[in-house]
């Protein structure tokens, strides 16, 4: 299993949501780029990079931090926030980003998210942000239509490989992951599952690394200090 240790942006800082709500918003430094050195030289190899702006807006204010992120290290950078065009994309894969992350894009624009696929491949991911069985969308704010199998079937049938799956209501909480969640869709999917939301321990990456579910993401247990990097790579090998 691949770990992805994750850092949110927003205004250049590394910051966390509590489950996705931007006003219960933690600052943990004003240096990403440091943090991401960090994670490299705790063994990581990957990299979850959100710009938190842009996906409220769909524009890219913290772009100049993820060149660096993208420049200043070899991680294998993925990145995702109000990527809603083409020429986003573009702009993305120029620095050096490793891979594309379409949240509201993937849920809104289907003709986007199949040009996107077409001509990108691989480099392509979907967020599936799970908020009471629903596909949310926006930075969370608002709700599709879509149930999260629905949608899995729908991106399993483009032709997306890998999808970031969310449950919003563990996201920041520190109360532990959806391991059922997540144990039903490595059974159906042959999709690229990556668990994100809730990753409180070590036992919760081991649970998850054993049911062999593609990634997991570690954000808020990293900076709180309950999970070490370099630990967690240990366990996911």
């Amino acid at each position: 299993m691949i770990l992805f240790p994750a850092i949110d942006l927003y205004e250049k800082k590394a910051v966390r949501l509590f489950k996705g709500d931007y006003q219960n918003m933690t600052v943990y430094s004003d240096d990403p780029i440091e943090i991401a050195k960090d994670f490299e030289s705790s063994g990581a190899t990957h990299i979850h990079v959100v710009d938190l702006e842009g996906a409220k807006n769909g524009t890219t204010p913290n772009l100049s931090v993820i060149q660096q992120i993208a420049e200043g290290t070899s991680l294998f950078v993925e990145v995702g926030g109000g990527i809603r065009s083409m020429e986003t994309l573009a702009t993305y894969f120029s620095i050096g980003v490793s891979r594309a992350i379409l949240g509201t894009a993937a849920v809104t624009d289907e003709a986007f998210l199949k040009q996107a696929v077409d001509t990108y491949g691989e480099k392509i991911a979907v967020g599936a942000d799970v908020k009471d069985g629903y596909v949310a969308i926006k930075g969370w704010l608002e709700t599709s239509a879509y149930t999260l199998e629905a949608f899995l079937d729908k991106m399993q049938s483009i032709g997306v490989k890998t999808v970031i799956c969310t449950d919003v209501s563990k996201d920041g909480a520190m109360s532990g992951t959806n391991l059922s969640m997540y144990a039903v869709l490595s059974k159906k999917y042959a999709l690229n599952i990556v668990a994100s939301g809730g990753i409180t321990t070590l036992d919760d990456l081991t649970a998850l690394a054993d049911m062999g579910i593609y990634g997991a993401i570690v954000g808020k247990a990293y900076y709180t200090g309950n999970i070490k990097i370099s630990d967690a790579i240990e366990v996911t090998k």
